[in-house]
């Protein structure tokens, strides 16, 4: 099965990153890459998104559609990242997802089709 990882960033994560050394922020990102070297053989594509004050939002159900700068979603985490994987079935996914060793939130979504 395919599914789409979707990797969240609080605001409190964002400030305890900021906070790191340069030392540890590189042992952070050294965890997250290996992380990625353990699971390739299931990883189809992954991409680092940009900061959110680059997003552009596009909000529909209006009589006209309103588009704003940044990322402006309802909630206060942000989406920075996405993966797709393709696994057995949602227990090898969810596998995967508990040894994340960055943001505090993953979505996993399946794909349809």
């Amino acid at each position: 099965m395919k599914y789409v990882l979707m990797f969240a960033e609080t605001e409190e994560f964002a400030k305890e990153l900021a906070a790191l050394s340069q030392p540890e922020l590189e042992q952070a990102y050294e965890r997250v890459n290996q992380w990625f070297i353990d699971h390739a053989d299931k990883l189809r594509s992954h991409s680092k998104l940009q900061h959110p004050g680059s997003a552009t939002t596009v909000r529909l159900g209006g009589p006209e559609p309103v588009t704003t700068d940044g990322p402006f979603m309802e909630g206060k985490e942000v989406i920075t990242g996405v993966a797709e994987i393709e696994v057995a079935d949602l227990d090898e996914a969810l596998r995967m997802v508990k040894a994340w060793p960055a943001c505090p939130t993953v979505e996993i979504r399946p794909v349809q089709g």
